[in-house]
C-alpha cells in the first residue's frame, strides 16, 4: 500500500493513485484480444493485457486492458460502452467520503485475493470502477 506524506505510520490519504484499467465492449473480444497481440505485441489472456510498471516508490504496479463482450452486464447501471477502473490508496475512506458528498454508490464493495473494488457514477452516468490493488497476488 501506498502511503503518502509522513509519518509513514500515517492513515493512508483516499485517493486515485493512477489508471487501473481500460475495459470497453466489443462483438468479439477473443478476435480483438488475437489482433492486439499479432499487431500490436500485446501479451494477451482470457482477460486482455496486463502492462507491468513500478511507481515512484519502486512498487510493482498493473494497468489491466481488458475487451468485453457487448452483451455484458458488468458496466450497469451504465449504457456506456466503456468503464474506467482506477487504482486508489484507500478504498474504504474514498467511499465515505464519495458517499458523504452525495455520489452515487453502486452495489456494495468487494474484497478479492487481487484488491478491493467499490463502484461509483459520475455526473454522466458513467460507471466507475474503484480499485485498491494487492499487485502481490499476480507476481
Amino acid at each position: 500500500m501506498l502511503y503518502f506524506g509522513t509519518p509513514k505510520s500515517a492513515e493512508p490519504e483516499a485517493r486515485v493513485t493512477g489508471i487501473g484499467g481500460v475495459f470497453f465492449k466489443t462483438k468479439n473480444p477473443d478476435e480483438l484480444k488475437d489482433w492486439y497481440k499479432k499487431h500490436l505485441g500485446l501479451n494477451t489472456d482470457q482477460y486482455g493485457c496486463t502492462f507491468w510498471w513500478k511507481d515512484r516508490y519502486g512498487n510493482d504496479c498493473s494497468t489491466q486492458w481488458s475487451p468485453f463482450a457487448e452483451d455484458t452486464t458488468y458496466y450497469e447501471p451504465s449504457e456506456k460502452q466503456f468503464m474506467q477502473n482506477f487504482r486508489v490508496s484507500n478504498l474504504d475512506l474514498l467511499l465515505e467520503k464519495l458517499a458523504a458528498d452525495g455520489v452515487t454508490m453502486v452495489g456494495e464493495p468487494e474484497a478479492h485475493e487481487y484488491g478491493k473494488f467499490g463502484w461509483i457514477l459520475d455526473p454522466e452516468g458513467n460507471k466507475i470502477e474503484l480499485w485498491e490493488p494487492n499487485d502481490r497476488a499476480f507476481l
